[in-house]
């Protein structure tokens, strides 16, 4: 259990993968968790399952590019679990292209959801990590950020979240809240089985793929994200903000 059990957590992209996992983490980790996320049906059995469990928890459904419901979606948090001092910003989405192919609104959507939901994201909820002078966020980057074919929105936007990250260390850092990144590489989800799905492999012939090309070889599992967002919400890891931190199996920066 974390020494401070009543504090509360935000996760979007709770619905499933790596938000559930985190999500789920945190609750045992003694947090209050509001999932978020556009699958209502995902965030509320998220919240269910937690609360099956012995924690608190609410699922909001919303759209992290939408400004108004944000601030309706971190209000209804505050109100019921307490005031959020965890935002884990990890909504996303992918609509893979060749930049020959891709439309303003395959780029729009990738740079909407990452990176203009994180800025709502991260307004709505740093004035109560202000007031309560204590604060964790973590974003979700990727190893894609290094650039990755067919992901100049996703890239661009995995790129973004970086520098958004150290620039929030600099603003908050002095109401004792840290900004951290997680890079992951590749994680088994459902959005790394659409991919294999479109390129026409199996999913298993994809993993194996990716994983002979990983020091460790092995591909990612959501868990592991979850752990090292435990840890850089913890007490502490108080010390570390502005990192970058890449969970990849190896390597990459």
């Amino acid at each position: 259990m974390t020494d401070s059990p009543s504090r509360v957590a935000v996760v979007t992209g709770a619905g499933r993968g790596i938000g559930a996992a985190v999500a789920a983490r945190l609750a045992a980790d003694g947090f209050a968790v509001g999932l978020l996320d556009l699958d209502e049906a995902g965030v509320k059995q998220g919240a269910e399952a937690i609360v099956a469990g012995g924690g608190k928890a609410v699922g909001v459904a919303l759209d992290v590019s939408d400004a108004e419901q944000v601030e309706a979606a971190v209000t209804r948090v505050a109100d019921e679990l307490g005031p959020p001092v965890v935002l884990i910003n990890n909504a996303g989405i992918t609509r893979d292209n060749l930049i020959f192919k891709m439309t303003e609104q395959d780029w729009d959507s990738v740079l909407g959801v990452h990176l203009k939901g994180s800025f709502l994201m991260t307004r709505a909820v740093q004035k109560y990590m202000t007031q309560e002078k204590y604060g964790r966020i973590v974003n979700l980057s990727s190893t894609s950020a290094l650039g990755n074919r067919g992901q100049v929105n996703y890239s661009a936007a995995k790129a973004g979240m970086q520098g958004f990250t150290k620039t929030l260390a600099i603003e908050l850092g002095k109401f004792n809240v840290t900004a951290n990144a997680i890079a992951p590489g590749f994680i088994a989800t459902d959005m790394t089985a659409a991919t294999a799905e479109r390129i026409g492999m199996g999913f298993e012939d994809f993993k194996a793929a990716a994983a002979s090309q990983i020091p460790v070889q092995r591909v990612g599992t959501p868990d592991d994200i979850a752990h090292l967002a435990s840890f850089l919400v913890s007490e502490g890891a108080g010390f570390i903000s502005g990192q970058v931190i890449y969970a990849a199996g190896g390597p990459k920066d």
